[in-house]
């Protein structure tokens, strides 16, 4: 199980889902997928998207400030 960062600070939506989604066949079952992002919508973008694919949104971490810290489990 690996854990990989993507960085999507300063992208507006829906780029941060589109680069996601990029990434995703890279992703083995069990890995985490860490996504940084400020986009206003970008919570709930990631949410969506994890619902209709079956992904496991494990954690939000908001920095206090803009950006957040979303870990997706493949």
């Amino acid at each position: 199980m690996a854990t990989e960062i993507l960085d999507t600070l300063g992208v507006k939506c829906p780029q941060p889902i589109l680069k996601i989604a990029v990434k995703a066949p890279t992703m083995k079952p069990g890995d985490i997928l860490e996504v940084w992002g400020d986009c206003p919508t970008f919570e709930r973008d990631v949410r969506i998207w994890c619902q209709r694919l079956g992904k496991v949104l494990v954690s939000v971490q908001d920095d206090g400030e803009i950006a957040k810290r979303i870990q997706i489990q493949f």
